[in-house]
């Protein structure tokens, strides 16, 4: 049995071509908060935000290295994603708002949902696309 730990064990990874850029708009669109950012000159080598408990780990996509190699950005495959990034937030109608005036694209719009909670999905101006909704899966509810 793992041991309980204090937040996810499972963390994204992105890669972005403006990285510095994108971390600050991040930071003011989805909420995150910075944890770490290590930098060589304007190259995000590595940087934590944090969300809660969550976690989301991400670079410079520019950066040479073993993982950057089996990176690609969604603007390179025709603005489609291998994978999203699901956060759960306590008001998700506060959030969109937030996000909305950011300027983020919302791709699907706050609706409420048939497995519960309410939520939406936006693009980050790199193309990632992150689903923020209020339903949480590790609370009762979720595991009815």
């Amino acid at each position: 049995m793992p041991t309980p730990r204090q937040g996810s064990t499972v963390i994204p990874t992105l890669s972005y071509r403006d990285a510095p850029a994108m971390i600050d708009w991040l930071v003011r669109a989805f909420g995150f908060r910075k944890q770490a950012v290590y930098m060589d000159g304007d190259v995000v080598l590595h940087a934590q935000l944090t969300f809660g408990n969550g976690m989301v780990m991400l670079g410079s996509s520019g950066k040479d290295g073993d993982w950057a190699r089996l990176m690609v950005q969604p603007g390179e495959i025709g603005g489609r994603s291998t994978h999203g990034v699901c956060v759960i937030v306590d008001d998700a109608d506060a959030h969109y708002a937030q996000a909305k005036a950011a300027g983020a694209a919302i791709e699907i719009d706050i609706a409420d949902q048939h497995y519960g909670g309410r939520g939406y999905a936006a693009r980050d101006p790199e193309g990632y696309v992150w689903w923020f909704g209020s339903y949480d899966p590790w609370s009762e509810e979720g595991n009815a």
